[in-house]
């Protein structure tokens, strides 16, 4: 016992000799070095002044808006990219490296990687967390494929394609213990934060009736056949979806189109507008409701078989929150006994106005408190803590949109129990909760 004792502890001893020569002999060789390598420091490692590196799976038209978030307003360093499409892993490239041009005023960076296959990407060990813009029909395989691999994530909204992928996202989180922020940057906005401290603390009273504009529920795929680009790998491109016939308005060769791709229109690929802007909009009622590990318990489908607004939600304590346009854009309005509230991206105004202006007690309830949605996933990636939006909160708002989509689907009433997650007496909408991968 005493000899193997010994020889564990003399190992451990090389080893941690063996990388202070390396980090040392680095440094001096080097004159200044600011990233070391983690796999080299040791599984696990990260000093308070470490920097996390960072790789993009899906290069569409939403990494730009990411990638200049994450170059400007964070202290990660992108190094990776990846994308089944070859005009937009050089586009990437070209794009991160004129960011960090600029940043530091220099010329010529070259600092990122391109893989055409995720799972290369993955096993690069120097990456630490992975940003997945990919659309909704990859989330899920990425998201776990990535947290597996001991990458931490950001995945964009809506988190999960199906309830049951969402579910699959939830227990690999738990089972890697990595840390899961949802895209739902709406949450670190201050008069999102703002209206939602006013309902949690009953400054409109008693909530009685909420209304949410967001888009169209989601239609099966009906574009046009075109000749597919030879810079895509269209099979890869579909992935575990149906293997969909190319169209440019599916999936545009370049980022430098000027409308947002309509896969997300589109059940085998997203959830429609109601999925893509419900993730946003119907997240924040959740947030206000404190059903973040919760949901509405009955949906009721317009009566109207052809509409595409006018679903009605009920959560368990009576409170009835309505799919519909009430003439301001996309938005939500509280509805409460002693007044109501509107938000939106553009405005948050209250009848009577004296709600707004009131000041918060010191005894009322404050809400997790970011204000750069980015910043905040990477913090908690150094203090191993759970996010704003943490892959719970995703599943359940993404949960809430998928509900919605198979309430329109059905046009029949539908009775869900959210600790279940399954819906009580109906096994057509309890198969809509899932979908069958294609194999390619």
């Amino acid at each position: 016992m005493k000899k193997k004792i010994s020889f564990e502890k003399s190992k451990k001893q090389k080893t941690n000799f063996t990388r202070r020569k390396f980090i040392s002999t680095t440094i001096l060789s080097a004159g200044a070095i600011s990233i070391i390598p983690r796999h080299v420091l040791g599984k696990g490692f990260l000093g308070p002044s470490d920097r996390i590196n960072l790789g993009f799976i899906g290069l569409g038209k939403q990494s730009r808006g990411l990638a200049s978030r994450f170059i400007g307003e964070t202290d990660a360093q992108i190094v990776a990219g990846c994308d089944v499409w070859t005009t937009k892993t050089a586009w990437f490239e070209n794009h991160v490296n004129s960011l960090y041009g600029e940043k530091r005023k220099t010329s010529g960076h070259k600092g990122i990687t391109s893989y055409s296959e995720y799972q290369k990407l993955l096993n690069n060990k120097d990456i630490d967390g992975v940003i997945i813009a990919t659309p909704d029909h990859w989330h899920a395989r990425h998201a776990i494929d990535a947290m597996n691999a001991g990458k931490d994530v950001y995945c964009e909204k809506p988190l999960s394609l199906k309830i049951m992928e969402g579910i699959d996202m939830v227990q690999a989180t738990k089972s890697t213990k990595k840390v899961l922020q949802t895209g739902s940057m709406q949450r670190s906005w201050e008069n999102f934060r703002k209206a939602c401290e006013l309902v949690r603390n009953g400054y409109l009273g008693e909530i009685k009736k909420i209304l949410v504009n967001v888009g169209d529920p989601a239609i099966p795929y009906n574009l046009s056949k075109e000749d597919t680009p030879k810079e895509v790998d269209w099979n890869l491109w579909c992935g575990p979806a149906p293997l969909l016939e190319y169209n440019h308005r599916l999936a545009p060769s370049n980022n430098d189109v000027k409308f947002w791709p309509d896969w997300r229109l589109f059940e085998e690929t997203g959830g429609g507008i109601l999925c893509d802007w419900g993730a946003h909009m119907f997240d924040i009622v959740q947030w206000a409701l404190g059903m973040d590990r919760s949901g509405p318990v009955r949906y009721l489908p317009p009566s109207d078989p052809t509409a595409v607004r006018g679903l009605r939600m009920f959560y368990e304590n009576g409170i009835e929150m309505v799919h519909e346009d009430f003439g301001r854009g996309w938005g939500v309005r509280f509805m409460g006994s002693e007044g109501k509230m509107d938000v939106s991206r553009s405005y948050l105004e209250t009848d009577p106005v004296n709600i707004l202006t009131a000041e918060l007690k010191d005894s009322d309830t404050r809400l997790y408190h970011s204000d750069n949605h980015y910043q905040d996933w990477l913090d908690a990636i150094k203090n191993r803590t759970s996010p704003i939006c943490d892959v719970e909160t995703g599943h359940r708002s993404a949960t809430v949109c998928n509900i919605a989509n198979i309430a329109y689907k059905l046009r029949r009433p539908l009775e869900w129990d959210p600790k279940k997650e399954q819906f009580n007496g109906d096994s057509e909408a309890n198969a809509l909760r899932g979908r069958k991968s294609r194999e390619f």
